[in-house]
């Protein structure tokens, strides 16, 4: 399992000082969440992990951060590669203009990655990781917009997976679902967990505290608090956790 290391990460979007300072080491074989208010940060966390956060114009960043003991800002990162290998799922299902098939395959084209393994036999252990196999077997060649806003999510992050990434970013994968789209995609990240570093962004406090092992409470671009989500829910070492935690404000 891979570990993220963040030492002193600062992001600046568009003259905006957006994160600030943010050291913290997520633990291997678990869920780690973000969790704080809208526009505390969360999401240009997540996505300086991959470096997304540059395609936005006028974003800078200063720190390190380290990815299996290599600093991914060091300058000699390859980009295009560090994408494959930390995938990322956003908060709206974004599925190709595709068939099934063809969205979980999508990546593995793109990056030559079959090696002897048959494009067909990827597509399905991917379906099978997020649990959609038995739902599209018969129907791999049918768009996939028929699919439920829920299997459209589950498809994404099969599509994430088909590229054997070691890390599973999940930008509030489950803000546009229904109840029990939902409990699905939580039972997944449990599931993923067991194979991948798995980092998600939720601003609803109950997930954080279903699906997590470790929480990060950012507010206002700082890390207030991080630790295992158990001791962080029952005993916050901040008043502004335990603030948030309790719905006084979010």
């Amino acid at each position: 399992m891979v570990k993220v290391d963040i030492r002193q990460l600062n992001v600046w979007l568009k003259g905006n000082h957006v994160l600030k300072d943010i050291t913290l080491t997520t633990k291997e074989n678990a869920v780690t969440a973000i969790m704080g208010p809208s526009g505390c940060g969360k999401t240009t966390l997540l996505r300086a992990i991959n470096r997304m956060n540059e395609i936005i114009a006028g974003c800078r960043t200063t720190g390190e951060l380290y990815i299996n003991g290599r600093n991914i800002y060091d300058g000699e990162t390859n980009v295009y590669e560090l994408r494959r290998s930390v995938g990322m799922v956003f908060q709206k299902p974004n599925p190709l203009p595709k068939s099934i098939f063809e969205n979980v395959a999508f990546g593995v084209k793109i990056h030559k990655m079959a090696n002897g393994e048959s494009l067909a036999s990827i597509v399905e252990r991917s379906l099978k990781e997020v649990a959609l196999w038995e739902e599209v077997k018969e129907r791999l060649n049918d768009s996939a917009f028929s699919l439920s806003g829920g299997q459209q999510q589950r498809l994404c992050i099969a599509r994430a997976l088909a590229v054997n990434p070691e890390i599973i970013l999940l930008d509030e994968p489950c803000s546009a679902l229904d109840p029990i789209a939902t409990a699905k995609i939580e039972a997944l990240m449990r599931k993923l967990a067991e194979k991948y570093t798995v980092i998600i962004v939720t601003h609803n406090v109950q997930q954080a505290a279903r699906v997590s092992d470790y929480v990060a409470f950012l507010y206002l671009g700082e890390l207030v608090e991080y630790g295992p989500t158990k001791h962080v829910f029952e005993n916050p070492q901040s008043k502004l956790t335990e603030r948030y935690l309790t719905g006084e404000f979010g």
